[in-house]
């Protein structure tokens, strides 16, 4: 490795690939037990193991790219093509959702009432909180490209600014859809809509706080003086992953919350 004459990072050998995998193992054995109300200590314990291997994994990716200088120019065109794939194979995720919500939706068969969304089910308002959240969100995209425009032009208070202003609109976005749930007049067992209702804005309102976090270790990056306008590539990829949660609620709100009255 003190002789490398090639642009690549060869990684080292970590223990973060395989305790990740044990702990999400464990984590979806812990979630099935708990749903099946025998304990949630065992699901608790592995959620924060999960989030501690996170953190672990994600200090010595950062340590690598800012204090080893091993993200060169060829390392950071593949980390670019591989967040490509990843946001790829989350558009798939989703679209498996909007296949089952369309399939119901468009064609109700007798078993369901022959109507949509289904007696006695009563859907959310379009112009209260979800048209709020939709604001919300699209306002979160014009304020992280606002920071990541002042990052480029190396004005990082601006940046930083901006960037908290993200995260704030996130936390706010999350609380509110934690409110809606909490009115809600149906649960997730009561019909096709509600399955689908549920588990569409769930996982999306989990990917808006994976999305929280990932912006938040940015900033904390971005204080440390991590970033400068011509190496930022993680600070970028959390940015096109904000964008990818907004462009889903859109989709989420014209699909299930307008168009499905």
């Amino acid at each position: 490795m003190t002789n490398q004459t090639h642009p690549f990072h060869m990684v080292s050998s970590s223990p973060w690939p395989l305790i990740a995998s044990l702990n999400v193992m464990s984590l979806t054995t812990s979630i099935i037990l708990m749903n099946n109300k025998l304990n949630t200590h065992l699901y608790i314990l592995n959620l924060c193991l999960t989030f501690l291997t996170a953190i672990l994994w994600w200090r010595d990716v950062t340590r690598e790219s800012f204090l080893e200088g091993l993200h060169t120019l060829k390392v950071i065109r593949g980390l670019k093509l591989g967040m490509i794939l990843f946001i790829v194979s989350e558009i798939l995720f989703f679209t498996s959702f909007f296949w089952a919500y369309f399939h119901s939706s468009l064609s109700p068969t007798f078993f369901i009432g022959s109507l949509w969304p289904p007696i006695p089910i009563n859907p959310f308002d379009p112009l209260q909180i979800p048209f709020l959240n939709t604001i919300i969100l699209l306002s979160s995209g014009l304020t992280v490209t606002w920071s990541h425009h002042s990052m480029l032009i190396s004005n990082l208070f601006l940046s930083k600014l901006s960037l908290l202003i993200t995260i704030l609109l996130g936390v706010y976005f999350s609380l509110l859809q934690l409110f809606e749930y909490m009115e809600a007049s149906f649960t997730l067992a009561d019909s096709i809509y509600s399955s689908c209702f549920f588990m569409a804005t769930s996982f999306h309102g989990f990917h808006v706080m994976i999305g929280s976090s990932f912006l938040l270790v940015m900033l904390a990056r971005m204080l440390a003086t991590h970033f400068s306008k011509h190496h930022h590539f993680g600070y970028e990829a959390a940015i096109w992953y904000w964008h990818f949660v907004d462009v889903v609620w859109l989709f989420l709100y014209l699909a299930i919350y307008w168009w499905g009255l």
